[in-house]
């Protein structure tokens, strides 16, 4: 009798491998990679249906594999009872062994190989797999309806949330199963979605506009000086957008009529402007650009106010990096002089900066380095103003006297100062 509740021991735990194992490879493929592999199989049964409905066949898969190691357990004791060991003798050893015995060939061997091999598994089980789904399924899912009403709450999923996805993109790239590239690109779409138009604008102050007096002879010495395929057109002062004007219209028509290009204002060729509300979703923006063919809107403060302009390539920008082409200047935001210390552009994200300076700055009515000064300081800032905020120390250092504009800072970081 020994000898058989051992071999019925065995067998039991080599059928509850062969479940984790299982449950193990449908871990790791998704949906359509069983659809997929069904379609390149030929198979028009189980796996088909096992795709269908994945979720409660690895619950039928998963409840057999706790009923086998169950029963290897009783198998067990039995065994030793039968071998002459007393009762508490018995189930003392039998907890020693089936916890080693199932840690091994239930728990992390059949699991490594199911991660390893998941499609071959899949296929080599299907069979299995389907026939459990009919033959304990219907149990299985009363055991679980029993459980919701015992412990109440939404049906949670492998992924029910964006950190824990977030989470798991990161222990691909630290595993080498993505490439840094790869999971920068997943966190900046996710982030995308959270940013608004006021964080990736070109501020007001930066904005380069034509005047509505311009001829369209003027008009097109601005844009080949400024390299820019489009621009705002202002009427009395920034916030009077007119329209925006291009320059494909305005070189056509410099081409077609030279004679009167001098005399003819850019008014004439100004297309509409597109506004959007500076706390808008970046995500929604760019559709809506998508949607209305442009390449640029303007963007409006609370107030009505003009606050910058926001075209798709910012958008784009934001989610795929810096897009440079021939006539773009390199120009850094930061550049370090010393040790702790630093030159900033003004409009540089806070963001940013906290990230390259490895440091957390906790501010929410500003965005730019420009702003978190301003803000600190109370007024327009003058040559040489200071501030201390958040364990960083600013220095104004380029000023327009004229309009108090700020245009870079020096940054010393305290424990360097």
């Amino acid at each position: 009798m020994v000898a058989l509740f051992i071999a019925l021991s065995v067998a039991f735990v080599a059928i509850g491998g062969l479940c984790a194992a299982i449950d193990a490879a449908y871990g790791v493929v998704s949906r359509s990679d069983v659809q997929e592999l069904a379609n390149d199989r030929g198979e028009s049964g189980a796996l088909h249906r096992i795709a269908d409905d994945m979720h409660r066949h690895i619950n039928a898969v998963n409840f057999q594999r706790v009923f086998f190691e169950t029963i290897s357990a009783v198998m067990v004791v039995l065994a030793f009872v039968s071998a002459g060991f007393d009762v508490w003798g018995s189930l003392l050893w039998s907890v020693v062994t089936m916890t080693a015995v199932t840690f091994v060939l239930v728990g992390s061997s059949p699991r490594s190989v199911g991660r390893a091999h998941p499609l071959v598994l899949i296929a080599f089980s299907a069979g299995f797999v389907r026939f459990s789904r009919i033959v304990v399924g219907p149990l299985t899912t009363a055991l679980i309806g029993i459980g919701n009403l015992v412990t109440p709450g939404r049906a949670r999923v492998a992924v029910s949330t964006e950190r824990q996805l977030l989470s798991m993109v990161d222990e691909a790239a630290e595993a080498d199963i993505l490439e840094d590239e790869d999971r920068d690109l997943i966190h900046s779409i996710f982030e995308f979605g959270d940013t608004i138009v006021r964080e990736v604008m070109i501020a007001r102050t930066d904005m380069v506009t034509l005047t509505s007096d311009l001829s369209l002879d003027d008009a097109l010495g601005v844009f080949l000086e400024e390299g820019f395929s489009r621009m705002p057109v202002i009427g009395d002062d920034t916030d009077d957008i007119v329209g925006v004007a291009y320059l494909k219209d305005v070189a056509a028509f410099v081409r077609r009529h030279p004679d009167a290009a001098s005399t003819t204002p850019i008014t004439r060729l100004i297309r509409p402007a597109l506004l959007v509300p500076e706390v808008k979703k970046a995500d929604d923006t760019l559709r809506l650009l998508q949607e209305e063919s442009n390449h640029l809107a303007m963007v409006v403060d609370e107030y009505g106010g003009i606050a910058g302009l926001i075209t798709m390539e910012d958008l784009i920008e934001e989610v795929l990096g810096d897009i440079s082409d021939e006539y773009d200047d390199e120009v850094s935001e930061i550049i370090q002089l010393d040790a702790g210390e630093y030159r900033v552009v003004a409009r540089m994200n806070i963001d940013e900066l906290a990230e390259h300076l490895g440091i957390t700055i906790d501010e929410e009515d500003v965005d730019t380095v420009g702003g978190l000064f301003v803000k600190n300081l109370g007024r327009l800032p003058h040559h040489n103003d200071e501030v201390d905020v958040q364990g960083l120390h600013l220095v104004a250092e380029r000023v327009d006297r004229r309009r108090g504009l700020l245009h870079t800072l020096i940054v010393t970081t305290k424990g360097d100062s």
